[in-house]
């Protein structure tokens, strides 16, 4: 009898355990939403797919070519790459061009976006008369911008094998627009080898001109795509706390010229500016943004396999200086969901306001893939005390599970905007790894347990050759916010769900009509324009704010409606701030960013869904920004709805944020 008493006791034991553990998990389900409602939602979201315009070039690959000790992993080698990027380059005005790498082929591609005209004929990028050998590098991504203060749009490309290279606008107004028009230039001389997964621009010192983040990856001077190399590749040291990358860097812009061959301009790197356990993070995405409100941005550090790193801005001009900041850990809250202590793979980082309070928050892309890797993204929300950022803590609270952005698949870029105008962020995601047949997961959970001194030779990997699958059949992610408030993914209802590998996200008011229009960089596939045909938007406020290429102009804002005239006369003014004040009190916040994330770039312009303002009715819009000499200035206009050209010239002086 006491036998059958125990093994009774067991018997409930295990029953006991089992209803435990399915309440657990139904408790942990994010909860779902009636379908009558994703229609509701998805009545307001509709694209149209257009590929990106492709250029005859090398026949197309579907892998990289890489040193001999990495070929049996040689599907994971190839994984990134794809970047894309929305730009007025022509300057017409309209962000109406795209610059995007095929990796397929290895071009960088200029083109006007499908469906705007035939302005120019596509071509591409080459760096003819640098160093370049097409056999042990690539391009991984391409980020327009004037980085040499004339008005016109340079284009900046960065590399796996090389250091990245400046594309500089010849600047002859009304020329053709094609390779001829660009001078290459090399942002440092030498043949240094980096390996570079992002780069972003931003004034980091407050000088008034813009400067270089560049976040690496592989270490500096490997022959990681040197199919005749004999040295070994080296992997990360950890899967979790790996800090033997290449070194992330900043470089501070220092002047312009111009010789025989055309315009130069002038970078210095900042050495030292960061901490080696930063400056050697496996870095995959990057983000600059002002948080506390000095106008000076802060940095975040998406990194894979370790801990993404959010920097305090402490700079002056010519002297970059940043304090590490972390979030405040719990007894009751995994150090995984606190900001700074995680352990995940960070690999895409934007900024927005999700929760309100006129503050940005901070959106990064994790793997949170079901049955493969269960991490989670992050939504860093705003606490509202920025002040404390003076004491190294980061005012931010996990918020992605409550709101439903912690789950989709294995994440790359994330990126914000109002697809719908209603003055609410939608949230879309880049999903997927490595598309094939053979499933890998396993091997991969089981490298992921294996010994930090194995993991670093590769000899010890399993095979990810081509045909393998890891989270290769994933569809990106389009979150709307519902009458819940939590976050649903309607990507499969409004045209954005097809499975694909995506690596980049850009965005931008592509033909001037009020709605974002988005466009994806697809790893070893095509990459798509998607055209928003928005069926039921509301007013929007779009900024253009530009600082004057020249001196001597008027004071204050001029405001002129619509978008630029002419090349040559401004240049975007990134770190500049807007706030609307909307009639019902709201606050819509936004900054112009230089290129945040992993591989794809917005548009530097600012757009903001009005919801049901008329379309004639004034809105107050406070503005801030540095000038070319980093003085600080503040201006309130009022503007009705619509596209507006804001030229920044000094006017209120304010004493500099502590």
């Amino acid at each position: 009898m006491a036998q059958q008493s125990l093994v009774a006791k067991k018997q409930w034991g295990r029953i006991l355990a089992i209803v435990i553990v399915g309440v657990l998990y139904v408790l942990t389900r994010p909860p779902g939403i009636a379908e009558a409602e994703i229609d509701r939602l998805a009545q307001h979201f509709a694209f149209t797919p257009h590929p990106l315009p492709e250029v005859a070039g090398p026949p197309m690959r579907q892998v990289r070519r890489v040193q001999p000790s990495l070929e049996h992993i040689s599907a994971w080698i190839s994984a990134v790459g794809a970047s894309v990027a929305l730009h007025d380059i022509d300057g017409d005005g309209l962000a109406n061009d795209v610059c995007y790498v095929e990796v397929r082929t290895n071009q960088v591609i200029v083109a006007p976006v499908p469906t705007t005209g035939a302005r120019f004929a596509p071509f591409t990028l080459e760096p003819q008369g640098l160093f370049y050998d097409a056999s042990t590098m690539a391009p991984t991504g391409c980020l327009p911008g004037d980085f040499n203060e004339d008005g016109f749009s340079d284009i900046l490309v960065y590399f796996w094998g090389r250091a990245p290279v400046i594309y500089l606008n010849r600047g002859e107004d009304g020329g053709a627009l094609n390779a001829d028009a660009y001078v290459g230039r090399d942002i440092v001389a030498g043949d240094a080898r980096w390996f570079t997964n992002a780069l972003t621009v931003a004034d980091v010192d407050g000088d008034g001109h813009a400067d270089l983040i560049v976040g690496n990856y592989f270490p500096d001077g490997a022959g990681i795509l040197d199919p005749n190399s004999d040295s070994r590749g080296a992997m990360q040291h950890s899967m979790t706390r790996a800090y033997n990358a290449g070194d992330n860097r900043i470089f501070l812009w220092a002047g312009r010229g111009r010789d025989a061959d055309g315009p130069r301009v002038r970078y210095g790197e900042a050495a030292g500016a960061l901490p080696r356990d930063i400056a050697k993070g496996w870095t995959l995405a990057l983000g600059a943004a002002d948080l506390d409100g000095d106008l000076l941005p802060e940095l975040y550090f998406a990194n894979d396999f370790g801990p993404d790193r959010l920097l305090h801005n402490r700079s002056t001009p010519g002297r970059p200086a940043f304090a590490l900041l972390e979030g405040d850990a719990s007894v009751m809250l995994p150090a995984s969901l606190v900001l700074g202590r995680d352990s995940f793979k960070g690999m895409g980082v934007d900024f927005g306001d999700v929760n309100g309070d006129g503050l940005l928050d901070i959106y990064v892309s994790n793997i949170a893939t079901t049955r493969g890797l269960q991490e989670s993204h992050f939504l860093w929300l705003s606490t509202g005390a920025p002040e404390t950022m003076k004491q190294g803590r980061a005012p931010y609270v996990h918020g992605s599970e409550k709101l439903g952005l912690a789950r989709s698949g294995w994440g790359w870029e994330s990126r914000f905007g109002d697809f719908d105008n209603n003055g609410v962020l939608e949230a879309v995601q880049a999903t997927g790894f490595i598309k094939g047949n053979d499933n890998r997961w396993p091997e991969l959970q089981s490298l992921a347990t294996s010994n930090d001194e194995l993991l670093t030779n590769p000899r010890f990997w399993p095979s990810f050759k081509p045909g393998v699958d890891l989270s290769g059949h994933e569809a990106n992610a389009f979150f709307v916010r519902a009458a819940n408030g939590r976050y649903q993914d309607i990507a499969a209802v409004v045209g954005l769900g097809a499975p694909v590998v995506t690596r980049g996200i850009a965005t931008a008011d592509v033909d001037g009509d009020g709605d974002l229009d988005l466009a994806f960089a697809n790893q070893w596939e095509p990459s798509v324009y998607f055209e928003n045909d928005c069926p039921n938007c509301a007013e929007f406020l779009g900024l253009h704010l530009r600082l004057p290429t020249k001196a001597g102009g008027p004071e204050g804002v001029v405001v002129t409606p619509g978008h630029p005239h002419g090349p040559g006369l401004s240049r975007p003014a990134i770190g500049a701030t807007a706030t609307v004040h909307l009639p019902d009190g709201r606050r819509l916040v936004g900054q112009v960013d230089g290129g945040n994330g992993h591989s794809g770039s917005r548009a530097p312009d600012l757009h903001f869904g009005l919801d049901h303002v008329d379309a004639d009715h004034p809105i107050t819009v406070d503005l801030r920004w540095r000038d070319a000499m980093g003085r600080v200035s503040a201006q309130t206009v009022h503007l009705t709805p619509g596209w507006h050209t804001v030229l920044l010239q000094p006017q209120i002086r304010e004493a500099q944020r502590p």
